[in-house]
């Protein structure tokens, strides 16, 4: 079991390396925001589940740790490129795809689109009376 554990840390450090190294070469904030939550979150992920195999008293933390990381990453994520976006960031010249359509009018355009969605997909469905049926 030592063996597997050894293998996640290496596996968790490489992973947080080359999480270190997307950092430094991604052009614009949008691809390090990907680059680093990916690798952070497989990184830590990894190193905390070898800790289960090293440390086997201390698996409950580190199962906590894990559930933590998984879910608290991808929203911080989320929340860092939302703002950046509504800030106005623009994109690198050398991204080739804009999901989000940054050339639109700004925080509007978002705020808008937003409020469409909700509006359709949280509208109640109608109530039907199947007694007859």
């Amino acid at each position: 079991m030592t063996v597997v554990g050894e293998i996640l840390m290496l596996i968790g450090g490489i992973f947080l390396f080359l999480g270190s190294l997307g950092l430094v070469r991604m052009p614009d904030v949008y691809n390090r925001l990907q680059t680093g939550t990916k690798a952070s979150t497989l990184g830590a992920m990894s190193i905390g589940l070898s800790a289960i195999f090293l440390l086997p008293g201390a698996a409950g933390k580190a199962v906590l740790l894990v559930v933590f990381i998984v879910i608290a990453n991808p929203i911080a994520s989320n929340t860092i490129g939302r703002s950046a976006y509504l800030s106005g960031i623009k994109l690198s010249e050398k991204s080739v795809s804009d999901a989000w359509g940054v050339q639109a009018s700004g925080e509007a355009g978002m705020v808008e689109g937003a409020a469409a969605d909700a509006t359709i997909t949280g509208a109640a469905p109608e109530a039907t009376d199947n007694k007859g049926a």
